[in-house]
């Protein structure tokens, strides 16, 4: 319940209303304390010993192995006392996003540990809806990959545990490029080869959604802009370095090395126009591995990964994945903790690494026998190496939208670069507002 406390009893009440006044306010803080998860306070300094079963929230388990499952299973197994209960969700995204934010505005218990597509982490950690880990709630890092943890990390300290993470390659036909560019410039040097076979040179996911400001962030960032500072709030898009990058993006489709096509692909598009042999460069995430290898792709046996170019090298991945933080609200935080421990075990990533879900530490990218399921891992521990999270903000929906609409309008020839990169900064200024 939301009740708000009544306030302060003035001094200049009459003597016979203030007993009344004192009483309706003592029962209205009963009644509200009974509705909240504790008796008052900051919930993040609540039920921090709390112990028993604990429930697990996440996205609709699509992985073929059923990880979800797996990890819960293998937890219950050895802990009779604090069972681990899977409230799975739908698989679109925005209904994952707005049953969490219902969850945490209503102060409910029920969810003690959610998972967090990476971009939710910061706005999540700023309206206190998860628990700091610092002090007796800190877990170690040192055996995972930097980027997840930055991911995961606000206002300079660790709000969830990294569970998985992902990064964009670099899709390339081998037989026509037997040598993968390392750069940009490189690339683009290349699509005269493309030419000569008539098909596309480069695409990635151009459409107006989410695709868009992850595409728009890797080229920024490869060419070493940034669009938010430390604090998550002040813009820092208006640079030099931005211009470059998306002056190089938007180049590269006025003069066609981008397709026009390429302007209306999101993931499933742009992943058939390479599959059927009509793209020599493709920007993916790693489950395009198994369609472009699949019998029925026409570049099957013809295309290798690599590490996404940059400008002088390589490049700056956008990170996907979730986070798995502890609710607030929960009353079994210590329960919660330590499934938190758990995900990042070396026995629970297997799992998560073993159902092709690219994990957080760094050690399941150099095992043998998850190279020879996913010959990508090598590239993709290179990437994501080098990866960069979306801006970490609080207002990242609002902060994504004028990314995507400003770089959108400036490949659509709608904006100059430089009118494109003034209409982020004015719209990241304006996100919180």
């Amino acid at each position: 319940m939301a009740l708000k406390k009544v306030s302060s009893l003035r001094s200049s009440l009459v003597p016979r209303a203030a007993l009344a006044a004192a009483s309706v306010a003592l029962l209205t803080a009963t009644f509200t304390s009974a509705c909240t998860s504790d008796n008052g306070g900051n919930p993040t300094s609540q039920n921090l010993t709390g112990r028993g079963p604990i429930t697990y929230v996440e996205g609709k388990d699509t992985t073929e192995t059923g990880v979800v499952k797996q990890l819960i299973e293998r937890w219950n197994a050895s802990h009779p006392d604090e069972q681990v209960t899977f409230k799975e969700q739908s698989n679109d995204a925005s209904q994952q996003y707005d049953d969490l934010v219902e969850h945490m505005r209503s102060k409910q218990s029920n969810y003690d540990v959610v998972a967090l597509d990476v971009p939710w982490t910061a706005e999540f950690a700023a309206k206190g809806w998860i628990q700091p880990l610092k002090d007796s709630f800190a877990i170690d890092t040192s055996t995972l990959l930097s980027p997840p943890v930055a991911s995961a990390t606000y206002n300079n300290t660790l709000y969830a545990a990294p569970r998985n993470t992902n990064g964009g390659l670099l899709f390339y036909r081998k037989d026509l490029v037997p040598n993968p560019p390392k750069t940009w410039g490189e690339m683009l040097g290349q699509c005269q080869i493309a030419r000569d076979n008539n098909i596309g040179c480069y695409a990635g996911q151009f459409a107006p959604y989410e695709g868009l400001t992850v595409n728009t962030s890797e080229v920024i960032n490869g060419f070493g802009g940034t669009f938010v500072g430390a604090d998550g709030k002040t813009p820092t898009v208006d640079s030099p370095q931005a211009r470059a990058g998306l002056n190089t993006l938007v180049t590269a489709y006025n003069n066609g090395d981008i397709p026009k096509e390429a302007i209306t692909f999101k993931e499933p598009e742009s992943a058939n126009a390479f599959t059927q042999g009509k793209l020599m460069f493709l920007r993916a995430w790693p489950s395009t591995f198994g369609d472009a290898g699949a019998e029925s792709s026409l570049v099957k046996d013809k295309f290798a990964v690599a590490p996404l170019p940059g400008e002088n090298g390589v490049g700056a991945s956008t990170l996907g994945g979730y986070n798995a933080a502890i609710s607030a609200f929960s009353k079994n935080k210590a329960t919660a903790l330590d499934f938190l421990r758990f995900l990042i075990s070396e026995d629970a990533q297997h799992i998560i690494a073993s159902g092709a879900l690219p994990s957080v530490r760094a050690s399941m990218y150099d095992d043998p026998a998850l190279i020879a399921k996913m010959p990508y891992l090598p590239a993709l521990k290179e990437s994501i190496a080098s990866a960069v999270p979306r801006p970490v903000t609080p207002f990242y929906p609002a902060v994504s939208k004028a990314i995507q609409d400003n770089a959108y309008a400036a490949l659509t020839g709608n904006k100059s670069v430089d009118d494109a990169i003034v209409g982020m900064q004015k719209g990241i200024e304006t996100a919180g507002s």
